[in-house]
């Protein structure tokens, strides 16, 4: 009988596929499942029958199950294997401003084709203050277009498809405004318009983080943030009451109404789904 037994292996060391490093799998580490792409943080390792596995949690709280193989996941972008930790380590608990798990060192992904558009200056500031660090990890730019008069035409210009899709956030998006005739005009399956109820992005950020009673009532006719200004006491500066009274007052998701807070996280949900 022949021997099964094979001579030595002669592929080029070149041609070897390389290990993987070993990476401790500590609750906190955020890494991407290369075969689905989830991405998120350790929660816990375990033990199973069919081998250990790893407890994966993103950004919107979802939780997923993947075992511990060979060369399966990103970790900064390189291919690794994640290991049982020695030891057990607290887990990170360290929030962004948005509320999701915080990814310290995490550097920011390739911009995703499709796009976030907000109407003005001010608005763009504030989802970069509370949402920056999520966008920049999804990979998601944020532009500005003063205005939405003209959106139906921004919309046929960047021409949305399934791997660009478009969301827009509007101000006051309220049954009978000039600004839902606007909206209902897109009509494109890979766009998405949605929008607060607010006059201005302003009224968004709670009265009592801005330390005022509430935002008060500006007569028809007059602008709106100089008369918000006006009714406070403030000097008639609006960028400087933006920068230093309204956008400085918030610190986290918790300084802002609900009703922003959903339409954000929809769009963002929208433009990075598969």
């Amino acid at each position: 009988m022949r021997s099964r037994e094979y001579g030595p292996d002669l592929t080029p060391p070149w041609k070897k596929q390389q290990p993987a490093p070993e990476v401790p799998a500590e609750p906190g580490l955020v890494v991407e499942e290369v075969s689905t792409g989830f991405c998120g943080a350790v929660i816990r390792c375990e033990k199973t029958a069919e081998g250990p596995t790893v407890t994966l949690e993103d950004r919107f709280g979802k939780h997923r199950v993947f075992p511990m193989v060979p060369r399966g996941f990103l970790e900064e972008g390189r291919v690794v294997t994640l290991v049982r930790p020695s030891h057990t380590a607290p887990a990170r608990t360290g929030r962004t401003a948005s509320g999701s798990i915080a990814v310290p060192g995490a550097r920011a992904r390739v911009a995703h084709a499709g796009r976030i558009y907000v109407e003005g200056r001010h608005d763009a500031e504030l989802v970069e203050r509370v949402w920056g660090d999520d966008l920049r990890i999804e990979g998601v730019v944020v532009e500005y277009l003063e205005g939405v008069d003209d959106l139906p035409a921004v919309v046929r210009d960047f021409s949305p498809g399934p791997d660009a899709r478009l969301g827009v956030l509007v101000d006051h998006l309220v049954p009978g405004s000039k600004e839902s005739r606007i909206a209902e005009q897109v009509t494109d399956a890979h766009s998405l318009v949605v929008g607060h109820p607010y006059i201005d992005i302003w009224e968004a950020v709670k009265p009592a983080s801005v330390g005022i009673p509430g935002w008060p009532s500006v007569p028809r006719g007059q602008d709106w943030k100089t008369g918000v200004c006006r009714a406070l006491g403030w000097p008639e500066n609006t960028g400087a009451a933006w920068r230093e009274r309204v956008l400085a007052s918030v610190n986290s998701y918790k300084d802002l109404e609900p009703a922003l807070l959903g339409r954000v996280e929809e769009l963002i949900d929208f433009v990075t789904a598969p």
